[in-house]
């Protein structure tokens, strides 16, 4: 019987904060705040954990959670060792669904004061936790959060992807 091959979905960590943002070629301290969350190591050093990761297109990530659910595939985190598609990758780590990774959708709606509208997060139609919080647990302050998250398009579904039991 031959065995069955099992996917791998890599998703890039940035070691450093991009160009765009203030913060601007600064450690992001990412890879260890995902090792201590990981883990369940206290992280004391580097402010906080990292939780999790958001990214654009929930339907594709929700097409591959359900490979993932399923056994049919992992989650792979690495980054760049040196410019970005120009180097070679070190693997962060590798998570199955044993390890409790999962997905939750997240919409921001309109604040018709506050553009823009990074103020009013609903998860999965249901949870409304603080920016501050996802924020926190995306292993930034709110104020690189908002940096980070400028540029986006905010009218479309984000995947909150999980690398941890916890959900909101």
């Amino acid at each position: 019987m031959k065995a069955k091959k099992i996917v791998r979905y890599r998703i890039p960590v940035s070691r450093v904060f991009p160009a765009t943002h203030p913060r601007k070629g600064e450690n992001t301290h990412f890879a260890w705040k995902i090792i201590t969350a990981t883990e369940g190591t206290v992280d004391g050093l580097y402010m906080g954990k990292k939780l999790h990761t958001i990214r654009a297109n929930y339907p594709l990530w929700a097409k591959r959670f359900e490979k993932i659910n399923r056994g049919e595939a992992i989650l792979e985190l690495y980054y760049w060792t040196g410019k970005p598609y120009n180097s070679k990758t070190e693997t962060i780590i590798q998570l199955r669904k044993e390890d409790g990774i999962g997905i939750q959708r997240l919409e921001f709606y309109e604040d018709k004061d506050e553009i823009p509208a990074l103020r009013y997060p609903l998860v999965n139609n249901f949870a409304e936790p603080d920016i501050e919080v996802i924020a926190k647990n995306d292993g930034l302050s709110i104020e690189d959060f908002k940096s980070w998250f400028k540029g986006y398009d905010l009218s479309n579904p984000l995947a909150i992807i999980h690398f941890t039991k916890f959900r909101y």
